[in-house]
């Protein structure tokens, strides 16, 4: 079976992952397509005018989007088709971030690297520590992964409980409190849903260790601001390092930029010269998949909505 597919905006990396195979063939037009590759991961509106156009595509049974995260297309997701998205795609460049932004944060990088002085000594290890994980996705195996060498105790937060290699316990959100003391690292590294935005707040800000350090590679709506930048102040925790804000962009002058114990990267945990290769194996492999009648990866259910 040949995959009729087409790749929107184009991009010629991805066009050639769709026939690399020889079970995929590019056409014209969405209206030709049975499978359409979406490379615009900040275009919603964009996707949605083109499947209301020429009836609604009827023929058109499977989208593929760019990233891991589709919380932007979810009032586009539906049951009539077969949506996919990038999720475990790019685990490892996201999780090698959050590694990066922990380390950095225990270590008081942050705050060395706007020294004009010598300053006092400080620090953390993370050897022999304990990490927290809210998420048991892709990001999260390969942060498991990439933490062995440092000997800690991992302690994952997700709805889904059940043993995962590397971790010492798994705990349902109902446990979330309970996860956070005691762990030197805790690292977002979950799904935005309605149930997960706000998930971390005052309280459970104070129920982590003052030393703690917060990371977030998922989405700045995870976290309250307002109580994030009143922990910081307090030193309620050692400090947030954030590839992710709320608002996102985060505007000049906004408090967590005059933090020494806040670390922000502007949401390059991956970017897109790091996603496209991945992306496009992705696309290669879920074209053969499609043709050859097999399960795709990354289908998105709509009623979790990821």
């Amino acid at each position: 079976m040949t995959v009729r597919a087409v790749v929107s905006p184009a991009s010629p990396l991805l066009e050639q992952a769709v026939v690399a195979d020889g079970r995929g063939t590019l056409v014209a037009s969405v209206a030709e397509a049975e499978a359409l590759v979406w490379t615009d991961p900040g275009d919603p509106a964009g996707l949605a005018t083109v499947l209301a156009s020429g009836g609604g595509h009827p023929g058109l049974r499977w989208v593929q989007l760019p990233f891991a995260g589709v919380d932007a297309f979810l009032p586009l997701i539906d049951t009539g088709r077969v949506w996919t998205s990038t999720k475990g795609a790019y685990a490892e460049p996201v999780a090698e971030h959050a590694l990066a932004l922990g380390l950095a944060g225990l270590r008081g990088l942050g705050a060395r690297a706007r020294a004009r002085s010598w300053g006092r000594p400080a620090g953390r290890r993370l050897m022999g520590g304990r990490v927290t994980v809210v998420g048991g996705g892709g990001i999260t195996e390969a942060l498991v992964r990439l933490l062995v060498p440092f000997g800690v105790t991992v302690t994952v937060v997700r709805k889904r409980v059940a043993p995962m290699a590397g971790v010492a316990d798994v705990v349902a959100p109902t446990g979330l409190g309970a996860a956070l003391g005691g762990a030197d690292l805790v690292v977002l590294a979950l799904a935005l849903t309605p149930e997960t935005a706000g998930l971390i707040g005052g309280a459970e800000l104070a129920a982590m260790e003052p030393h703690a350090w917060l990371v977030n590679v998922a989405r700045g709506d995870h976290v309250d601001t307002d109580a994030l930048v009143e922990a910081l102040r307090a030193g309620t925790i050692g400090g947030a390092a954030l590839d992710v804000t709320s608002p996102e962009p985060l505007p000049g002058g906004h408090p967590l930029w005059s933090l020494d114990n806040c670390l922000i990267t502007p949401h390059v945990a991956n970017t897109w010269a790091m996603a496209l290769p991945l992306f496009a194996e992705r696309v290669r492999e879920n074209v053969r998949r499609w043709a050859d009648g097999e399960s795709l990866l990354g289908v998105v259910d709509p009623v979790l909505g990821y």
